[in-house]
């Protein structure tokens, strides 16, 4: 056998010897102050993470080898090895981190800070603030656009979308949405924006390049009052075409064409859905519900609710572990 040949095999032998990490989702549980991690393919909660109090937004390293965690009421967010669960350090978040983004370049957390009116900018390399940009009253949803260039808070109170230059940390832009924006979202490879509204009952969408409002989407579901319609998160396939819009109260997620901004379907799920994720194939989407404290597993095709899993008390947010 050729000395060159030999070596890959043994390299071969050694891959497919090595049995695939299952698909994770992890799942954040406001009341019980811990991760519940699931098995995206059998369901099953493979382990409990303990965390600090209140987590909520969570989102992964590029290379999953981390987890980013606001832990709200800790006032940190928490970098958590994900093979061990430990909790390697804290970042400098600002006051009751409650969602983030990362940027493309992997290297900066964008943290909306509730009680502060502030949206903190982090470099998860230095563990330093590289920025605080004063915002609206209750900042809460965050997005950063595809090319890194622009990023997006969201105040409550304020009722507004903050445009800000990721160059120079200075606000571009502020637009009105309609009442408690929640979650934000770019679209079609940035060329759009959406925006959440929990008390509005609405989804708006805007053009990046103008910040004009392009259209709005309405929601009604056969027997729900328009007052418990309150869309929160929200999440788009992978081809673009189809959003997916938590709403909350309501106990239903929205089936949204992307294209033409029209209301396809309601899904039933389980009590208060506050977010939503994919898996890694796009054909599975588990969902957080608050009250029920369970997740709702959806099959995308289909369009119909799967599988219920209990997790912990009030599941919050939900990440995909690349």
């Amino acid at each position: 056998m050729s000395p060159r040949i030999a070596p890959a095999l043994t390299a071969l032998a050694l891959l497919l010897a090595t049995p695939a990490r299952a698909g994770e989702m992890w799942i954040t549980n406001e009341l019980d102050d811990t991760i519940s991690v699931l098995d995206t393919d059998s369901f099953e909660v493979l382990r409990t993470i303990p965390t600090g109090e209140r987590p909520r937004g969570i989102t992964f390293a590029p290379d999953g080898t981390v987890a980013y965690v606001c832990a709200s009421d800790s006032d940190a967010v928490q970098v958590i090895d994900a093979e061990t669960g430990e909790i390697l350090h804290d970042l400098p978040s600002g006051e009751d981190p409650e969602q983030f983004a990362l940027a493309p370049d992997g290297q900066h957390l964008w943290i909306a800070n509730e009680d502060d009116a502030v949206t903190t900018v982090v470099d998860v390399s230095t563990r330093r603030v590289a920025a605080q940009i004063d915002v609206g009253i209750e900042p809460e949803g965050m997005a950063v656009s595809p090319d890194g260039s622009l990023a997006i808070t969201t105040s409550e109170t304020t009722n507004m979308a903050h445009w800000i230059d990721t160059a120079t940390y200075e606000p571009v832009a502020n637009t009105l949405v309609d009442t408690r924006p929640r979650d934000a979202e770019f679209a079609k490879d940035g060329a759009e924006l959406w925006v959440s509204a929990e008390i509005g009952g609405t989804v708006t969408v805007f053009d990046v390049a103008t910040q004009a409002q392009k259209t709005q989407v309405t929601f009604a579901i056969p027997g729900v009052n328009d007052d418990q319609i309150q869309p929160v998160g929200f999440a788009f396939t992978p081809d673009g075409h189809t959003a997916f819009v938590a709403l909350g109260p309501a106990n239903h997620v929205a089936v949204v064409n992307a294209d033409t901004y029209e209301v396809e379907d309601y899904i039933l799920v389980g009590r208060r859905v506050w977010h939503l994720a994919f898996d890694a194939t796009g054909g599975k989407l588990f969902t957080t519900n608050g009250v029920s404290g369970d997740v709702t597993v959806i099959d995308v095709e289909g369009r119909e609710a799967i599988q219920t899993v209990k997790v912990g008390r009030f599941p919050w947010g939900a990440a995909l572990r690349p």
